[in-house]
């Protein structure tokens, strides 16, 4: 099987932006006088703004006609937040140029909105290097279900099964491989040890790391 084509995640994989969704949706839950740990936040991290909110506002006995105010506010914090202190994390540019001379199409698949897409592309200077991208933001579900990933590959034209997925969280992860794609998980460094990651075919410390003896193996 030959792999031609390569889907990246976005935050948290190219753009350090999980602080800023953590900070913003903690800031959301304190409201409700909810505090999480970080072993509880990082059990939902990769899902919607919406259903992340759904998780954590059943599990508190929080009323659920209070989501799309809160959803709406989470929302407009975490893209002045991005805005303002999120920084590119290591190897988007080296992974991008290793790919396309490579021929490789490249798309990308986030489970954020397509607004907040427009500005981390702006911002990292990467506006042009997509052939395709695909947000789960209007799909009747997220990540972990495929289907941004299979949209993705769809608006490329080709198989999924031709695809490398790049992932930071666990639900990515399940989400590229529910898909039928090869998947690469580079999680943050305190949950790098967990044995769940196993579910990829390949666990890197960063974008850098990955070269062509990876590739082959893949």
């Amino acid at each position: 099987m030959r792999l031609n084509n390569v889907i990246f995640d976005m935050d948290g994989l190219l753009i350090d932006s999980e602080p800023c969704w953590q900070e913003a949706g903690m800031e959301t839950l304190l409201q409700f006088n909810v505090t999480l740990s970080p072993v509880q936040y990082h059990h939902t991290t990769g899902l919607r703004t919406p259903e992340w909110l759904d998780y954590w506002f059943g599990y508190f006995d929080i009323g659920k006609e209070r989501i799309p105010a809160a959803v709406a506010a989470l929302h407009q914090h975490v893209i002045e937040k991005i805005k303002t202190q999120a920084a590119p994390l290591p190897g988007v540019k080296e992974a991008l140029a290793f790919f396309k001379a490579r021929g490789f199409n490249i798309g990308l698949a986030t489970s954020s909105p397509l607004s907040l897409v427009d500005i981390v592309v702006e911002k990292l200077d990467i506006a042009g290097e997509f052939q395709a991208v695909a947000s789960a933001e209007h799909l009747p579900y997220g990540k972990p279900h495929p289907q941004v990933y299979m949209d993705c590959a769809n608006a490329l034209a080709v198989s999924p099964l031709h695809c490398l997925a790049f992932e930071d969280s666990f639900n990515g992860v399940i989400a590229a491989k529910a898909a039928r794609m090869t998947c690469v998980a580079i999680p943050v460094h305190d949950q790098a040890h967990l044995p769940k990651w196993g579910a990829a075919d390949l666990k890197l410390g960063s974008l850098l790391e990955f070269n062509d003896d990876h590739l082959n193996a893949l």
